[in-house]
């Protein structure tokens, strides 16, 4: 049977690779970003049925204009992928308040309202999976010019961790999935707040190889047809977090020494 799976974000790198992955697996898809030629272009070169929905994630009624057109296409949802997210490059001493608002919005606050909007659906049906796209970053911070954009992320984790626990005892049959990739093959840090190009590929400290959007998004596959709490996309980072909490003033002053 085909799943009919909503994607927030989807116009460009991690988001549209899941589509297209996704989407050769025979998946049925809502498309949701604010550029509307971006997702025509992606629908178009998906051959399972894709529909398109132009929002802005940050708006709680955009958001539940995104459910109730997949509701209303397709009668009901199976997976929802919280992926919309953004960057900054400034270090803790130079954010501004625009830059913290940003970041709450698009990384936390778009999950939010997903989330919000798509559980009472699933808790009704007894099924369904929410999965919300973190960040290695989100669980150790050792990109200072990424702080908020940690910052963020951190909070997205525990809200997912905490929904997941809150569903696991009155609706087991809801998954809740935390994705973290580590450093990733896009233009992501290209479009950050403050970016002046392309991050280096050295510039979180650590010695994680970039991943491509493609190999991430197979994952993300997998873990629909395999629920997992938390899954790391990068067999290094599951490691290189043991080592963080194991001795924080070490691993910092380790990873300071590489940059």
């Amino acid at each position: 049977m085909n799943r009919i799976v909503v994607i927030t974000g989807a116009s460009a790198g991690i988001g549209a690779s899941i589509a297209r992955e996704l989407g050769r697996r025979g998946d049925w898809l809502v498309l949701a970003a604010r550029t509307t030629a971006a997702l025509e272009r992606l629908a178009s070169d998906i051959p399972s049925p894709s529909h398109v929905v132009t929002a802005d994630v940050t708006r709680r009624a955009d958001v539940e204009r995104i459910r109730d057109e997949a509701l209303r296409l397709f009668g009901h949802v199976d997976v929802w992928i919280n992926n919309a997210g953004r960057g900054v490059l400034r270090s803790v001493l130079d954010l501004t308040d625009e830059d913290v608002d940003e970041m709450i919005a698009v990384n936390v606050k778009s999950a939010l309202y997903g989330m919000q909007a798509i559980a009472p659906h699933f808790m009704q049906r007894g099924h369904g999976h929410i999965i919300n796209i973190s960040s290695f970053l989100g669980r150790v911070p050792v990109a200072s010019p990424r702080s908020a954009y940690s910052a963020a992320k951190a909070a997205l984790n525990s809200l997912t961790a905490n929904l997941r626990m809150d569903l696991q005892r009155t609706h087991p049959g809801v998954h809740v999935s935390t994705v973290m990739p580590g450093l990733v093959s896009t233009d992501f840090a290209q479009h950050a707040r403050g970016s002046t190009g392309p991050m280096p590929p050295g510039a979180v400290g650590s010695p994680m190889k970039p991943q491509s959007p493609e190999d991430v998004a197979v994952i993300v596959a997998d873990l629909i047809d395999h629920p997992e709490p938390e899954l790391y996309t990068n067999p290094a980072s599951r490691m290189l977090a043991a080592r963080y909490f194991e001795d924080v003033s070490q691993f910092e002053s380790d990873t300071g020494s590489r940059r």
